[in-house]
């Protein structure tokens, strides 16, 4: 059984930085966003973290021999039809109420456990990192069993994962110029509400649950991965962490299936707070987002009036 630490919270919340930190640890694989795996890379042969595309990266064809025989052994189409009938946000009170999991949840999570179980086989590591983030799917994790299961809930301040909703960001994996999603500032508001909450919800159904604030984490990435280590039952000594410099990160190539373009940096990655939101949001869109994420950014800490913040 694979012990699995599951980084979970909104997209834009940072944790692609801090699945990257925690895949530079000893002991511990990093797997990307392993929910977009079925279409990205089985369907749409996207590119890995190191480069290389899903088909021949060979960290991958060793995974997916070691799970299923070969990739060409699963069958994508039953995968994207069990997701769309249990992997949905409006599911997960269902889902958190406990109960025996339905065949369908328990066959859709199966998919996961036998990857998640590959890959530690194949990199040798004790610690399986996905940041699939959708709380959805940790949700379906726990209710099928099977898994060794820990979440870190990802918290960032909603107006700065507003702003950062609003840009356009492109997909270098992508060969036709495709960008990432983007949303209005009252859409990821709501959705900010929504995935955090959940989480919360997955805390009190008897899942491990770290809840980590990434500005904090930002601030001092050496006390926050000791913490994360201890949460995941990770040993550390100091030399492991001599990637971290002051300012920046060394990093090494990893083998990302899916997740924001910081998956293909090698080398120097710079650490430094990102709060172009305090300038750059339009103070109407602050407001609103305040406005709809208050009591949830009060509860996390975060100041209502943004020059606090500072």
């Amino acid at each position: 059984m694979a012990q699995v630490l599951f980084l979970g919270g909104l997209g834009r919340s940072g944790t692609t930085l801090v699945e990257r930190l925690l895949g530079e640890l000893p002991g511990v694989c990093a797997l990307g966003e392993v929910v977009h795996l079925w279409q990205r890379d089985l369907r749409d042969d996207e590119r890995c973290g190191c480069g290389a595309q899903f088909s021949a990266c060979v960290f991958w064809q060793q995974v997916g021999k070691t799970a299923f025989g070969g990739w060409s052994e699963v069958d994508v189409d039953r995968v994207h039809a069990l997701r769309d009938a249990v992997e949905r946000t409006r599911h997960i009170p269902r889902l958190a109420a406990g109960g025996a999991a339905s065949a369908e949840v328990r066959e859709y999570a199966s998919f996961y456990a036998r990857i998640y179980d590959a890959a530690a086989e194949v990199s040798g590591a004790q610690l399986i990192v996905d940041s699939s983030k959708h709380s959805a799917l940790a949700h379906l994790l726990r209710a099928a069993g099977g898994i060794n299961l820990r979440v870190v809930h990802v918290v960032r301040d909603a107006r700065g994962v507003a702003y950062s909703w609003t840009k356009r960001v492109a997909r270098p994996e992508s060969d036709d110029g495709d960008e990432m999603t983007r949303y209005s500032p009252g859409r990821s508001a709501l959705l900010w509400n929504a995935h955090n909450a959940a989480f919360g919800l997955l805390a009190r159904r008897g899942v491990p649950v770290r809840r980590i604030r990434y500005e904090e984490f930002l601030a001092d990435p050496r006390a926050g991965l000791i913490r994360l280590a201890d949460f995941a039952g990770i040993t550390l000594q100091p030399c492991d962490l001599d990637f971290l410099r002051p300012g920046h990160a060394d990093l090494r190539v990893g083998h990302s299936a899916a997740g924001n373009p910081m998956r293909f940096t090698v080398g120097r990655l710079a650490l430094r707070q990102d709060d172009a939101w305090m300038r750059s949001l339009p103070a109407a869109q602050r407001r609103l987002v305040g406005a709809v994420c208050g009591p949830m950014l009060r509860a996390y800490g975060y100041p209502l009036n943004p020059q606090e913040a500072r």
